[in-house]
């Protein structure tokens, strides 16, 4: 009735290949046509034990055959739901309650829904709801939840499990480092998968994901489905399958800007958007106040005079382009290295006919240039002199391989007199650089840190005057462990120089740097399971201050986290949305933005009137946004099923191991020579008295009439092997199992309490009936004879 069983035919016959049609058996003789089955009146069942060759006898082997054609049938039947499951929709109560998670898993169940939460709210809450409920309405069926790293894969399927609880023994978790034969394999075994999307397009293209018995499918931070992402390539192939399955997307922002949003509901077949801000009236009982400072510092005398000498730079170069009228803007200080791509790509659809041959090639260099140059100059203005240094370096050193650009600026006076300057404040970092924070740990403290940016002694007086003030309030001797402050940069190079520049501030400050796993030449990466580990010591306190590049802005449980930093400002109010979700989730956190004054600012202030048109044009005028009118009505007609929430237990999460994803063998009890080793109840063993009860009334003795239970010989075609040859009759006191010997109580539908028995109760009841109706016609036959 739970839906947590395994099917009739799984149990009894799954070891029997169904590419075959209807399982095939043979005992060495021909079945007499006596058999006693009624081709009338069970046609199906009729013609495939027909192709059958078994011993009049043998029950268990019609069995077997019918329940074949009934899990068929029930799997063509309303698409596999089960009515009798479909009568209630569950929801948990070991959580607290909260009114609009319990809207939106509702809302989610019927209609393919984006849902969009701030960070720390419950997304995956929702998710694990709406998986569970399909897990149960569609028994045949597969959950399959999307997320875009394989941290958040195993992060996913432990949350997912501590919500509902789900058996293991259904779930897997597949990433690309799982074999393509093994995955082929967990694909046929399972039903609750989560994978990253690039996998499951993997398998959707070579036939390996059974993509027609997919019931729900769950996407984890939905605002990537944008262009020819995984997510999208996913949704078109099911498409071509069938069109039978539920989409729930999650994502702390529904995109950059109303395009963006308008992709994303079109690539993911969304049918309605759930959208919660930080003010809305049902989520203000569960949120903390998060506190935003916005801090705008000036550029200062030094950065002012590099930015004034590389601005010449940006002239040599820019103004040839401004001269061929390529480049239409003519205010070079206020161009964007966008806004420069916008005009390359322009002058290669409709390139000047006046421009052929030889020039044509001069352009395209001068524009890659002129690329270098800006992103260089937003460097220079976001992050300071050390990350333009780093940036310059790449380019004159190779490692680019940008040979052009390194020619042309190695003859520009102007860019050499600015590079040696460059050279001669930075080039000592280089060494400590290329080896992370260790490296500066064991031999960087010494020398004197050099503030690239004013912005970099803005951000050490917030986060010392931080701990200071904890510490004041706290009288703990941990006091500083109690606390946790995150810095985020876009840029590795920055990473570094911030976590150097707070090293000697240990150990009041104990910092560690966060970057993804792709390695450069400046930082090497984190693997991702080095970057599982760093975020599991920052929440146990081997860390209280992380400098992280944008992979710690998504998804990753980092914990609890007080004062958030963001040391640059994005045009996107995605990024800063991910960023302020790291606080404020028990108890008052604080944001605080650092700005250089001028083009930064700006940016910022874009960002959050973005971020103001999207919200109203959701939450406003409909009219706005196009919704996929398609949603697939997954409950049949004339089932209505209605909420009953129940306390959901769960065992103790067991984390899959490296390189295995067989399914692990599990016991009630846990002994150790001899001695029952633990009495929790949160791991699912037997407390002391119920060991106890278990011992003395349940426990079969060596004394016992019955010593041993086997299971009846049954002779398959495609399993004839040394496991499966007959046996001599059972000896005194072992009793062999029977399913038709037990039918005259399963032939009948037993009492049962508030929820009814499932179609397959039902199917079986059936089939225990038609076994005793052949038994009767048997006896008829007997007896005329």
């Amino acid at each position: 009735m739970s839906g947590r069983q395994r099917t009739l035919f799984q149990t009894w016959g799954s070891k029997v290949s169904r590419s075959t049609g209807a399982p095939t058996c043979n005992s060495g003789t021909e079945r007499p046509q006596s058999t006693g089955i009624s081709r009338a009146r069970f046609p199906a069942v009729a013609e495939a034990a027909g192709a059958a060759e078994v011993e009049p006898e043998s029950d268990d082997d019609v069995l077997l055959v019918a329940v074949y054609e009934a899990e068929r049938q029930l799997n063509l039947e309303n698409g596999g739901f089960c009515t009798s499951a479909g009568a209630l929709w569950i929801y948990p109560t070991n959580c607290p309650v909260r009114d609009y998670q319990l809207h939106i898993a509702r809302t989610a169940l019927f209609c393919n829904t984006l849902v969009c939460l701030p960070t720390g709210l419950g997304k995956t809450f929702i998710a694990a709801v709406v998986m569970y409920n399909f897990y149960r309405w569609f028994p045949s069926g597969k959950v399959v939840f999307m997320a875009p790293t394989k941290p958040l894969v195993t992060q996913q399927i432990e949350a997912c499990y501590r919500v509902m609880g789900i058996s293991q023994s259904h779930m897997a978790e597949m990433t690309g480092s799982t074999q393509a034969f093994t995955r082929k394999e967990i694909w046929s075994s399972k039903r609750v998968l989560f994978l990253t999307p690039q996998v499951m397009v993997n398998d959707l293209s070579r036939g390996a994901c059974p993509a027609a018995e997919i019931k729900c499918l769950v996407i984890d931070e939905a605002h990537k489905a944008l262009g020819n992402y995984a997510y999208c390539q996913v949704v078109r192939e099911l498409v071509k399958y069938t069109n039978h399955f539920r989409v729930l997307a999650l994502s702390a922002t529904p995109g950059s800007d109303i395009k963006a949003v308008q992709q994303v509901i079109t690539n993911l077949l969304i049918g309605q958007i759930e959208l919660r801000s930080e003010d809305s009236p049902d989520i203000l009982p569960y949120s903390h106040e998060r506190r935003v400072e916005k801090l705008v510092v000036p550029l200062g005398e030094e950065l002012e005079a590099i930015q004034k000498a590389y601005i010449q730079i940006l002239e040599a170069f820019a103004s040839s382009l401004i001269q061929r009228n390529v480049l239409m803007r003519k205010d070079i200080p206020n161009l964007t290295k966008y806004q420069i791509i916008l005009a390359r790509d322009q002058f290669r659809k409709n390139p000047s006919p006046n421009i052929v041959g030889i020039q044509q090639g001069i352009i395209e260099g001068e524009f890659a240039i002129c690329i270098s140059l800006y992103h260089g100059y937003e460097l220079l203005q976001q992050m300071g002199m050390r990350s333009l240094y780093f940036f310059l370096c790449g380019i004159m050193d190779g490692t680019k391989g940008m040979t052009r650009a390194k020619n042309e600026l190695s003859r520009n006076a102007d860019f050499m007199k600015l590079y040696d300057h460059l050279d001669s404040m930075f080039s000592h970092t280089r060494s400590t650089s290329t080896s992370g924070v260790s490296a500066i740990q064991k031999g960087g403290k010494d020398k004197k840190f050099c503030y690239s940016h004013p912005k970099l002694k803005k951000l050490e007086e917030v986060v010392v005057e931080h701990f200071k003030s904890w510490n004041a309030r706290k009288t703990s001797d941990k006091k500083c462990d109690e606390t946790r402050v995150m810095i985020f940069s876009s840029f590795r190079d920055s990473v570094q120089e911030i976590a150097e520049m707070l090293l000697p501030h240990q150990p009041i400050i104990r910092v560690m740097t966060f970057v993804g796993h792709a390695s450069g030449k400046s930082m090497k990466g984190f693997t991702q399971k080095e970057q599982l580990e760093v975020v599991k010591q920052f929440r146990s306190g081997g860390y209280n201050t992380l400098v992280s590049t944008c992979v710690g802005e998504e998804g990753l449980d980092i914990g609890e986290v007080d004062l958030i930093i963001c040391f640059d400002a994005q045009k996107s109010p995605i990024r800063l949305i991910q960023r302020m979700g790291r606080t404020g989730r028990k108890r008052q956190g604080r944001i605080v933005v650092i700005l250089a004054e001028g083009r930064e600012e700006r940016t910022y202030n874009q960002s959050q009137c973005n971020k103001r048109s999207i919200y109203k044009a959701i939450s406003g005028n409909r009219q706005v946004l196009h919704f996929y009118q398609g949603s697939p009505r997954m409950v049949p007609d004339g089932v209505n099923p209605q909420l009953h929430k129940m306390f959901i237990t769960h065992g103790v999460y067991e984390p899959e191991k490296p390189s295995r994803n067989l399914p692990r063998k599990s016991s009630i009890f846990s002994y150790r020579n001899g001695i029952k080793q633990s009495n929790s109840k949160d791991d699912w063993f037997l407390s002391e008295e119920e060991f106890k009860l278990w011992n003395r009334r349940y426990r079969l003795r060596d004394t016992d009439e019955i010593q041993q239970i086997t299971l009846p010989q049954v002779q398959f075609l495609s399993l004839h092997n040394e496991e499966n040859r007959p046996t001599e009759e059972p000896t005194v006191g072992i009793r062999q199992l029977s399913l038709s010997e037990w039918r005259l109580w399963q032939d009948h539908p037993l009492p049962t309490y508030q929820v009814d028995h499932s179609d397959r109760c039902h199917h079986f009841i059936n089939i225990m009936q038609m076994i005793e109706g052949m038994r009767h016609e048997e006896l008829l036959v007997i007896s005329v004879d």
